[in-house]
């Protein structure tokens, strides 16, 4: 099939990847605008665009894509598909009808959970066992098109939102190399989402990693990993910011006070929550770099009674 594909982050390169390697043609990449990016505010280009750079692609870089300029050089490519990942713009319903079978998003939840920015992260931080990718006809709507196809994927204890991150953009390349040859010889009938089960996601906010110890020890403990890698679960210790890293929640019942520490071992330390007790593994104190806990208390002193937060 005749492609263009549309997205900007790493999310986005595995699909690009895939779909070059299928031996579709690619006919143009469209992704966002060269940003400042760093201390020194150098421009810098995105993730796909340095994929399609590699393939000698055809790149278009809009501020709107919607345009007129830019849907004239959208029709004019003539592509029988457009193919979206996180590309950072919402399509305008001229955009959407451009190609002969239409658009189709890849979004890393499945639909109509987790509709909006940031799915990976919420999937962890409400402490789901399961996600996955779902390919969907794109309509004028925030992810509400009709549902192509899905796969499903397990939620382990011990994935990250990084983790998980790479984990559904692999999936995702699969599924819509899968799913592009199906399309075209019409052997998919979409499928209408159900609106009543909608949720929607906005985007992640440094404030959002802050913990509070009021909470759960299993809802500090999705926070830590959904918050990883960015921008972190953090408390203060000593007036200083204390980036968590890892940790397990224990489910024992005590009467410390929420933020206290309850126990130091070797390798680790233990602090009460508003239920259960967190024990801390890995961390990074303001002006540190990331380490365990064992090496951390080899050169800082913690005791019971300390206060986190």
């Amino acid at each position: 099939m005749k492609v263009v594909y549309m997205g900007t982050p790493d999310f986005a390169v595995a699909a690009l990847e895939k779909i070059i390697e299928a031996g579709h043609e690619v006919v143009a990449v469209v992704t966002q605008p060269d940003r400042p990016k760093g201390r020194g505010k150098e421009l810098a280009i995105s993730p796909v665009k340095e994929c399609a750079l590699k393939h000698d692609l055809k790149i278009m870089q809009p501020e709107k894509v919607r345009e007129a300029s830019v849907v004239a050089e959208l029709k004019a490519l003539d592509a029988d598909i457009f193919v979206v990942a996180a590309f950072g713009q919402i399509l305008s319903q001229e955009v959407l009808d451009i190609p002969k079978y239409g658009c189709v998003n890849i979004h890393a939840s499945l639909l109509p959970k987790y509709r909006g920015a940031a799915p990976i992260q919420m999937a962890i931080l409400n402490g789901d066992k399961e996600t996955g990718v779902t390919i969907m006809q794109m309509n004028a709507g925030m992810d509400t098109g009709d549902i192509l196809v899905t796969k499903t994927l397990t939620i382990e204890d011990e994935d990250t939102a990084g983790t998980l991150f790479d984990k559904l953009m692999f999936l995702g390349a699969d599924l819509i190399v899968e799913t592009l040859p199906r399309i075209e010889k019409g052997e998919i009938t979409p499928t209408p989402q159900d609106d009543s089960l909608s949720t929607k996601c906005g985007k992640i906010s440094k404030e959002m990693g802050q913990i509070d110890f009021n909470r759960s020890a299993r809802e500090i403990f999705n926070l830590v990993r959904g918050m990883s890698p960015w921008p972190s679960a953090y408390t203060k210790l000593n007036g200083k910011m204390l980036k968590i890293w890892k940790v397990k929640p224990i489910e024992e019942a005590t009467d410390g006070a929420p933020g206290t520490v309850y126990d130091v071992k070797k390798d680790s330390f233990i602090v009460n929550t508003g239920d259960g007790l967190l024990e801390i593994t890995e961390l990074q104190l303001e002006g540190k770099k990331r380490m365990s806990v064992k090496d951390f208390l080899l050169g800082y002193s913690i005791i019971a009674g300390d206060k986190l937060g």
